[in-house]
């Protein structure tokens, strides 16, 4: 799929987590009022109580103050989503999943028999979101694709049909993440994550050395996201390696924000190790683009042909989405293997 830089930057941001840099504007540096005086900077934020452990910290501490920060930051999304700010129910997708995550990689510290129905709740919140976002990031995707193709292989009323299709899917999604939002099942979300985070069930090595038990816990995540990664790339073409490396993505999320909790016990080497993993998440992630955009494509060109449109862009889009897939399959694994030299991870005892 042939795009342009900005386009595959943004693309590329959005699924690895990041904010896209927006230039700077008046409002976001500094403002003159009137001459000679300058508007006063925004404050800084209030830190969180807790959220700073030292490296001498328990396991307990550590994973405490890593879902504290977490929680505050969805709580922080929320006006954002109801906003409709750009990237923000992206955003706070990538909050529960990484609640989600630190539950799950952290069992030892606070037991997942206790944290079970919290989890289940993020993933259903995470679900409402992920349908929204993909009801932006869908049609961006194929239109930037569009763009791409010269203008007399555009047969019939591409662009109108893409941002038709998705339009009403966007304004559905959005209302029932809104309604969520508003419901006593999030408020209920809310105050557990709030529970959980002051007051925290305790494992078997909650009270630990952090530096001594959260490597270990990476060090897990990481060999489950090794298995599937030789998985997918031994699983033959098609749908069976796309299904596999949808299955690695997860893993290297997980490891990766596994790797982000334990930073402040693990130091540089564990955010070194995050970053490379981030690579990982970010490869597949693009090719798991691909894979929904190839579905969408199919769709529409099905929409078009019944309402008597000439179906061919859509399929010319459906074959350049294949060959992107192709590349990233490629790009996969190189980048697999450089994050996965053993220099990022002897910090794993």
């Amino acid at each position: 799929m042939a795009v342009n830089s900005t386009q595959t930057r943004t693309r590329s941001n959005a699924r690895a987590g990041r904010s896209p840099k927006t230039p700077a504007t008046p409002a976001a540096s500094t403002r003159r009022t009137r001459p000679g005086r300058v508007s006063p900077a925004p404050p800084h934020p209030v830190p969180i109580a807790g959220s700073r452990p030292k490296p001498s910290a328990s396991a307990a501490e550590v994973v405490q103050a890593y879902l504290k920060v977490q929680v505050a930051k969805l709580r922080s999304l929320e006006p954002k989503v109801r906003a409709d700010e750009f990237d923000s129910v992206h955003q706070m997708r990538v909050t529960t999943r990484r609640l989600r995550a630190t539950l799950r990689s952290f069992g030892m510290v606070i037991p997942r028999s206790a944290t079970g129905k919290v989890a289940g709740e993020l993933k259903w919140l995470g679900g409402l979101l992920g349908e929204a976002r993909d009801g932006e990031v869908l049609p961006r995707h194929l239109l930037a694709s569009l763009e791409a193709v010269p203008v007399e292989l555009l047969i019939g009323p591409v662009q109108a049909r893409v941002q038709g299709h998705f339009a009403p899917l966007r304004a559905s999604a959005r209302e029932v993440v809104i309604e969520a939002l508003d419901s006593e099942r999030y408020a209920v979300l809310l105050g557990d994550l709030d529970q959980l985070t002051h007051d925290p069930p305790r494992g078997p090595q909650a009270a630990a050395p952090a530096r001594d038990v959260l490597p270990a816990a990476v060090r897990k995540a990481y060999r489950q996201a090794k298995r599937r990664m030789r998985r997918a790339r031994q699983a033959p073409r098609g749908q069976a390696r796309d299904v596999a490396l949808h299955e690695a993505r997860k893993s290297a999320r997980r490891t990766r924000y596994a790797a982000e909790a334990a930073r402040p016990a693990s130091g540089k080497p564990a955010r070194t190790f995050a970053r490379q993993m981030k690579k990982v998440q970010s490869v597949v992630g693009d090719h798991q683009d691909t894979v929904i955009a190839r579905q969408a494509a199919r769709d529409l060109g099905i929409g078009a042909h019944l309402a008597g449109e000439n179906a061919f862009t859509y399929g010319l889009l459906h074959e350049r989405e294949h060959d992107q897939a192709e590349r990233l399959q490629a790009r996969a694994r190189t980048v697999w293997k450089k994050a996965s030299r053993p220099r990022h991870r002897t910090w794993m005892r």
